[in-house]
């Protein structure tokens, strides 16, 4: 992973031009997650609530707190937080051996509830224009849904309807690794791309967009997995509520917010898969300290 983001930085002027590709790729990496996942296993538990609650009040808390020192930090503070569960958090939260069930229900959980609270934060002003409610929520909900529910369905349908290909497909368990490694390469070269073509550079709110959203991305990984310590599910709740769905949150604040805030969620990118790589490292070295033990 560390790599991707690399081959993304430094080749930023060609991989954003395969942007298009983000959708495939999510829709594969969750087609062979969701695959180990059967419908019956998806139950929602009070730890869902629980962090849907902290998403969701933390998220407009922070606004107000920091709206008297500078409106475009605290919608950028603001979105890092309210922004939805990525649907690839599933994907990460798999490879951790996290608990794939409760994750991929705090998916479902925490796009809903956003798609439901964000359309009334900016339709009372946030924004700094009159939005309605409701072209507001079917707008997010397109948005985010489909790519989601799209590959959950195909994955139950093929699990029931073909076992063959699905016994084809728990074979290639690693498959979701490399889609991963490919859009964090397309998404980082986006972000650098986004950040190099920003004009009306003003160095000190940019710096402090980037130093907010690293505290922030920290702290949602660190309270997840606090909060998970005690409810048994110590992964999939950091996951919950530390990996965010940027892409989303960018297009949200291009299109609801001022546009300098989407240099926030932009930079959450990188902060998030900086953590996730370091995740991913300590479960690899933990495995083959597993596997020594076992050998000797």
């Amino acid at each position: 992973m560390p790599i991707a983001m690399v081959v993304g930085a430094i080749g930023y002027d060609w991989f954003e031009h395969l942007s298009f590709l983000m959708p495939y790729l999510i829709f594969l990496m969750l087609l062979f997650t969701f695959s180990k996942l059967s419908p019956e296993g998806i139950k929602f538990k009070k730890l869902h609530f629980i962090l849907l609650s902290i998403q969701l009040i933390a998220g407009s808390l922070i606004y107000f707190f920091l709206y008297p020192q500078n409106e475009i930090l605290a919608q950028g503070a603001m979105i890092c937080i309210i922004a939805p569960t990525a649907t690839a958090a599933a994907v990460i939260t798999s490879l951790l051996g996290g608990d794939l069930k409760f994750i991929t229900g705090f998916v479902l959980m925490s796009n809903l509830g956003v798609a439901l609270l964000a359309p009334v934060l900016f339709s009372f002003g946030i924004s700094g224009e009159e939005i309605s409610f409701w072209n507001t929520f079917s707008v997010i909900f397109m948005k985010v849904f489909p790519l989601l529910f799209a590959p959950l369905t195909l994955a139950w349908i093929i699990r029931y309807t073909m076992p063959k290909m699905q016994n084809v497909m728990l074979r290639f368990s690693k498959a979701p690794f490399y889609f991963w490694s490919l859009s964090l390469t397309i998404a980082t070269a986006t972000t650098v791309a986004y950040m190099i073509r920003l004009e009306n550079h003003n160095f000190y709110l940019e710096a402090s967009m980037a130093i907010v959203s690293l505290v922030i991305c920290s702290l949602q990984f660190f309270v997840g997995k606090r909060l998970g310590s005690i409810y048994g599910n110590r992964i999939a709740a950091g996951q919950s509520l530390g990996q965010k769905n940027t892409i989303l949150a960018i297009w949200m604040s291009q299109v609801f917010l001022n546009p300098v805030t989407a240099l926030a969620p932009a930079t959450y990118i990188l902060w998030q898969n900086i953590i996730n790589s370091y995740q991913l490292w300590k479960k690899s070295r933990k495995d083959e300290a597993q596997k020594s033990v076992v050998s000797a």
